[in-house]
């Protein structure tokens, strides 16, 4: 059997390579493969396993969510969300050293809680914060370093894209993901925020001088316009977390929500209207054709014994379990410098989930594990979705933006090492509220 797995790795691995680097798209090249897979490697008819596979993948009611989520935040970016941040959340943070800059993280950790996605809210806020930042004279170089590394808590603040999906491919609880999200993100936004006061008490040349001050009334009435928004999100949030509804549920909730802002903020056109159902429909298709095509290949590797080999392997080595998570954090990076991470997870859970539950891991953890580590892929040069953002955005040299972001990557490194000595940053949460 062991010169048969090695085979079958050794065929997945060229596969893999030789497919994806033809420019075939993700989810079709997962097909072929298991296709191919399933016709050499076995005696059982591909075509049966074919529409078994994606029928199970893509009919899940779980996965509902996803698009409706997708939409929610298709539509609040076409309102006037993005033009507010800056002046409703200025003023709140002048006292701060770094001052604006902490904008970004804010920025980011509302943003994310409306897009879901890392590369929309990166674009949303960046668009937004740096040329401000720029004209008030902040550096650039942390600027940018702010904003790569807030970006990638559009993964982990919830209602998260990526955690619907590694919950539709670990079959665990959309809604138990979604809380315990909660305090890692808050902890990974404090972190952020600490490390660029701490710069700007250390590079005070820097920095611009302080703003005027303004008068508390005069900050609540800049932040009026947030309101709705943060309302919007707090209601989708809560009506989860307190079992009020389902992930799906709120997920129309928020897009019922999101068009009556639109409406009332007078940016609902048809052409708003259209764009965004266009954009939810093109982003929703993908990851559909993904997670088709990764359940058609993890059925291959499931007929052909492949995950259930390796845990065993890995069991019989004796491998000192942090070890293994030292390897899978390496393993996700390197992946992340060729594929994006909704692929990443799709493409490895099948592998993975066997042997992390053999060596003892909730697999709750293991998804805000996953997220984080899939968060630092995207600020991994060359393929890092975020450092193409910032590109788009900055013009900069793409190694100039993950030089400068190094910062915020190591922080999300030591954020990954306190889960692992202390889990119930991860665990206490959703035991708590749903155990009650």
């Amino acid at each position: 059997m062991e010169s048969d797995l090695s085979t079958i790795i050794i065929f997945l691995v060229v596969s893999l390579t030789l497919i994806l680097g033809a420019g075939i798209w993700i989810g079709l090249a997962l097909m072929v493969i298991g296709y191919l897979g399933l016709y050499w490697f076995t005696p059982i008819p591909a075509v049966n396993v074919l529409g078994t596979a994606i029928w199970t993948s893509i009919s899940s009611w779980s996965l509902a969510a996803l698009p409706l989520f997708i939409w929610m935040g298709e539509i609040l970016y076409r309102t006037r969300i993005s033009e507010n941040l800056f002046r409703g959340l200025a003023p709140w943070v002048n006292w701060i050293p770094g001052r604006l800059l902490h904008v970004n993280v804010i920025g980011c950790g509302i943003f994310a809680a409306v897009s879901g996605s890392s590369a929309a809210t990166t674009a949303t806020v960046g668009r937004m914060s740096l040329p401000e930042l720029k004209k008030r004279g902040y550096d650039q170089g942390i600027s940018i370093a702010s904003l790569a590394g807030s970006g990638t808590l559009g993964l982990l603040i919830p209602p998260s894209i990526i955690m619907i999906v590694y919950a539709v491919a670990a079959e665990v609880s959309i809604v138990r993901l979604f809380i315990a999200g909660v305090i890692p993100g808050i902890v990974l936004m404090l972190l952020f925020s600490s490390y660029i006061a701490v710069w700007a008490l250390m590079n005070k040349h820097l920095a611009p001088p302080p703003e005027p001050s303004m008068p508390f009334m005069l900050r609540v009435k800049s932040t009026a316009e947030l309101i709705p928004i943060i309302l919007l999100i707090l209601v989708v949030i809560a009506s989860i977390y307190l079992g009020w509804a389902t992930a799906t549920e709120a997920a129309v909730v928020g897009v019922a929500g999101s068009l009556a802002i639109s409406w009332f903020t007078k940016t609902l056109t048809w052409l708003s209207f259209k764009a965004s159902l266009m954009g939810a429909t093109r982003l929703s298709c993908m990851i559909t054709l993904i997670i088709a095509g990764a359940a058609f290949l993890t059925s291959m590797m499931a007929y052909t014994g492949v995950p259930n080999s390796l845990a065993a392997a890995v069991i019989d080595m004796d491998v000192n379990r942090y070890v293994l998570l030292a390897f899978l954090v390496l393993l996700y990076l390197i992946l992340g410098c060729f594929i994006d991470g909704i692929s990443m997870i799709v493409l490895t859970t099948a592998v993975v989930l066997p042997v992390i539950q053999a060596s003892g891991f909730d697999l709750i953890w293991f998804g805000i594990f996953i997220v984080i580590v899939v968060e630092m892929a995207q600020i991994t040069p060359p393929v890092g979705f975020n450092l193409f953002v910032l590109q788009g955005l900055t013009q900069r040299n793409i190694f100039y933006i993950a030089k400068v972001s190094s910062p915020f990557f190591i922080l999300m490194i030591l954020l990954v090492v306190v889960m692992t000595m202390v889990p119930e940053i991860v665990t206490w949460l959703p035991s708590k509220m749903l155990n009650r």
